[in-house]
Parts: C-alpha cells; structure tokens; sequence
C-alpha cells in the first residue's frame, strides 16, 4: 500500500520545510505532492532552490486559486493508493496518519476523516465561535448527508484513490470540505471517523480561513445537498452480475485456452468465478487492486474449496503468494483499460505464468468509441487490435490469437455514449443486450473486423 500526501500551499515559508520533514519521518510507503498556489512570500523560491528534491513532485499554479483547485491539480499526479491532505501549517500532525490508516489497513473503511472533537487528545485553546462555526457546519452537512460526522470542516481526510479521482472537485476555495463530504455520502462507501489532536493556529500566525468562507460552506452544503454521486465502475458491476449469460459468452470464448491453475487479475466482485471454478480440478486465485472488492470476494465465495483470494495491483511486483501459485492462465477481462501504466502490468503478468501459460486478454475495442461512459468507468484508453497485440508480444508473450469480440455491441456503444451521449452503461442497455444477443452471437462468429472488445491469447514461450 501507498499513501499520496497532497500538500496544498500558500504563502506558507515559514512552517513548509518542516512539514515536509514531519511528513517524510512517517513510516509508511508514501509519495508527497506539493501544489503551491501562486505563493508570494518566498514560497515558491524555497521550494525551486532547496525543498523538491525532499518531495516526489511539486507543482506550481501560475495565478491564485484557493485551497481546493491546488487539491484538484495534485489529484491528477496522485499514483497510491490512497489519498490524504495535508495543510503546511503545522496545526495537524502527520505522525496520526497510522490512526487513520488503521480502520483501512483492517478491511473496515474506504474513507477516514480525523474528527478535531471526537478525541481526548492534545488541543490549543484558540476562537470559541471558530468551533461553534465548525460544529453548526457539521451539523448542517450531516442533515443533508444522513452522516454522523463530528467534523467534516476537518483537513485529515484519508480516501481511496480510485474514488477521489471518481470526483470531480469543484470548488476552488475551502468549499471543497463540504463539497467533498456530500460527493462522498452519495457513493456507496464505507466511511469511518478517528479522533486526532490539532494544534491550530491565530491569524497573527497566519490563519487564511473567514467568516466569507464560512457562508460559502453554508452554500455548498445546500448546492450539493441534491446531487447523484455514484461509483459507476461497482454500479455497472452490479448490473453485469445479473447478467449471467453475457460472461458465459465470454467464458466460452475463453474455455479452449484455460489450464488447471487459473489467476484472475481484477475480479470486481467476482462476475467470473462460478465459470472460472466450474470444474473441480481447477486451482482458482482471483485478484483485485480494491480492499472493498477483495473483502466483498471473500464473504461471497469464500466457501468454495478450489477458489482463493488475493488483493493485488498488477502494476506493482508480484507478491511471493502469486508467484508460488504457479498459474498456467491468467485471465484479464475489462481491467487493462483502467491501468494507466498497461505495459508494466502485461510484463508482471508474463513473470507471474509458468513456461507455456497462457495469458487470456479482453479489453474495449476502438478509441474512437471512447466517450463519457468510459470516462466514468475509469478508462484510460480503448484499443486497437493491433496496439494490443503489440503490447502483447512486446511484453514476451508469442500471441496465438487475436480477435474482436461483439460487434454489434460495438454498435450499441456508438449510439448510447456517441449519439445519445450517455454518462453510464444503464440497466436499460443490458436490457436490450440480452435482448439481442442471440443475434450478436451469430454476428460474432462471423469475425467482423470491429467489435465491442478485443481478445488476444498470448503464450509465455516454454523453455528451449
């Protein structure tokens, strides 16, 4: 695991570098972005001449935005797996990230907020109406939001990467805290709240936030109050799972290439494996890079005596347990389009398969039918048939076939997210799939040079 820490800065000289160092004595695999929002009091030239080589990255806006359009812009460089702002001010300590980390690190949450009152711990005195401020405010979002915070104004809010790049943050200023509260409360997720110490701050030490801010809160909580925020990769997961017959079709696609010992890298939540586990002499090891997927895999199918369950991000080296499988197939259906880093991912895949596996390919066919569904699904491209194969072989495998799969989906992608400019893959388009499928059957044998997805097989070469 890898925790992103966004720092957004303004005008923030004299306490920078020693977050920084506060921040990089805390022992957890971690990468430091620095946003520096247009600084003017020697901010930026500190960071230019002495602190980046201290962070993994800093980036610098050209004119002053606010404390959430820094956030904004360190999302896009964000690459762990999970996300946590950090004010320069020194009035948070980063050393409680553990605590925020715990009620992850055990399966429970997808988000953690550190909650200023809902702890015994240290607190300076400072501004009684500050905290009636804050408490009003909290109380008001959770009456729009069905949560129970104790402190949503708060800085420490630990959240699944994946989700927050789901987000789209508006607010440039300190609306984001609400904003971000309501987006979240709409999302399915699992949210838990920790109590940490704070140290805050007057305005003579500095101190940025104001009663203007505060009544911009008021606002965002009732802009936002309305608003569907929906995690669409789980909500389209959760239709497929009704749809049986869609992956049986896949599945026969796949059955002549499918060994005993099968590693399934990103299984959502596990639309393959009544098929994958089928036949009792089969060894089936499922993966995903989501804790809640991989605890939702364990509850549902962890009965099944051939099945096991692994959680795994297929960009980063393979753990010991993946490579002592020794699997003969990897199967990998809709999830190479969600990895920025694709190469990287196909030559783990290579190391993870025995000499002559076989590694079992679909992905979304075609950029040009790239649209805001795929946006929404967290697409980070469509495919060619000939980009994937070349991937393919350029990763080691010797490709033994290639096709494109679904044409006529391929079709009904082109009118729903090109013509009708659909934000998501509805129940209504699953309805009408089903509909048609016998005839995209019989369409697809006739291996049209388009489809929906593209499929390549490709072997690891047996030793010579």
């Amino acid at each position: 695991m890898k925790l992103s820490v966004i720092i957004p800065v303004y005008n923030e000289r004299a306490t920078l570098r020693k977050i920084i160092e506060r921040v990089r004595a805390v022992d957890i695999p971690k990468e430091i972005i620095v946003v520096d929002d247009y600084s003017t009091d020697g901010t930026r030239e500190l960071l230019e001449s002495e602190l980046s080589p201290l962070v993994d990255r800093v980036v610098f806006h050209e004119r002053n935005m606010g404390k959430g359009a820094a956030i904004r812009t360190g999302v896009k460089y964000v690459t762990g797996d999970y996300v946590i702002i950090q004010d320069a001010d020194l009035e948070y300590d980063p050393q409680e990230y553990h605590l925020l980390l715990e009620p992850i690190l055990q399966g429970k949450a997808d988000v953690v907020y550190g909650s200023r009152f809902l702890t015994g711990k240290a607190h300076r005195v400072l501004y009684f109406w500050h905290a009636v401020g804050n408490k009003f405010l909290t109380l008001l979002s959770n009456m729009f939001t069905n949560l129970t915070l104790t402190d949503m104004e708060t800085c420490y809010k630990m959240i699944r990467a994946d989700v927050l790049k789901q987000i789209e943050i508006e607010q440039d200023r300190f609306g984001f805290e609400p904003e971000i509260t309501a987006k979240l409360a709409r999302m399915d997720l699992r949210i838990y709240e920790v109590g940490i110490s704070y140290d805050g701050r007057s305005y003579a030490e500095g101190k940025k936030i104001g009663w203007k801010d505060g009544l911009q809160a008021i606002w965002c909580i009732l802009k936002y109050a309305r608003g569907r925020y929906k995690d669409y990769g789980k909500a389209t997961l959760k239709n497929l799972e009704g749809f049986g017959a869609y992956a049986q079709w896949i599945y026969r696609k796949f059955e002549p290439f499918l060994g005993k010992r099968i590693v399934e890298i990103g299984a959502g939540i596990g639309n393959n494996i009544e098929f994958l586990c089928g036949k009792p002499d089969r060894q089936v090891l499922v993966t995903d890079a989501r804790p809640d997927y991989v605890e939702y895999l364990r509850e549902k199918f962890g009965g099944k005596p051939n099945l096991s369950v692994l959680e795994y991000d297929a960009t980063q080296p393979p753990p010991a347990e993946l490579l002592q499988f020794e699997a003969d197939t990897i199967v990998c259906t809709n999830v190479l389009e969600h990895i920025e880093d694709d190469e990287q991912a196909l030559h783990n895949m290579f190391q993870v398969l025995q000499q002559g596996g076989r590694l079992v390919l679909l992905v979304p066919a075609h950029q040009q039918l790239f649209c805001k569904m795929d946006e929404n699904l967290g697409h980070w491209r469509r495919y060619s048939l000939d980009e994937l194969t070349t991937k393919v072989r350029d990763a080691g495998f010797a490709v033994e076939e290639q096709c494109h799969f679904n044409p006529l989906g391929a079709i009904g992608w082109f009118v729903a997210g090109k013509v009708f400019r659909a934000k998501e893959i509805h129940s209504g388009h699953l309805w009408l799939q089903k509909l048609v499928m016998p005839v995209a059957a019989l369409l697809d044998r006739a291996r049209l040079p388009f489809g929906l997805s593209a499929i390549v097989i490709g072997r690891k070469p047996p030793r010579k």
